[in-house]
């Protein structure tokens, strides 16, 4: 996708770069989770599997654009959930 950009003349080589850079730092220090606990507390039954991963990593926020998942008003866990546009703000 990230050339496709570039081909698109939406970015600028050094952007590309720029993104491409982003993405391997960001890559580089994920960790793999396997989820011990299923959980179901999401409208869309598909989206728990992401609670799950939450719970295993320990994580404490979870950035998401879908409305399942930010429509969410108690979970078992500490965990928040917000919009990329709250989580900028």
């Amino acid at each position: 996708m990230p050339l496709a950009l570039e081909a698109a003349g939406k970015i600028d080589h050094v952007q590309l770069k720029a993104l491409i850079a982003g993405i391997a730092a960001f890559v580089s220090s994920a960790q793999l989770v396997y989820p011990r606990q299923k959980i179901r507390l999401c409208r869309d039954a598909k989206d728990n599997m992401v609670l799950e991963c939450c719970l295993a990593a320990r994580a404490d926020l979870l950035i998401t654009g879908d409305k399942d998942l930010l429509e969410i008003e108690a979970l078992p866990f500490d965990l928040v959930i917000v919009a990329p546009g709250s989580f900028i703000k």
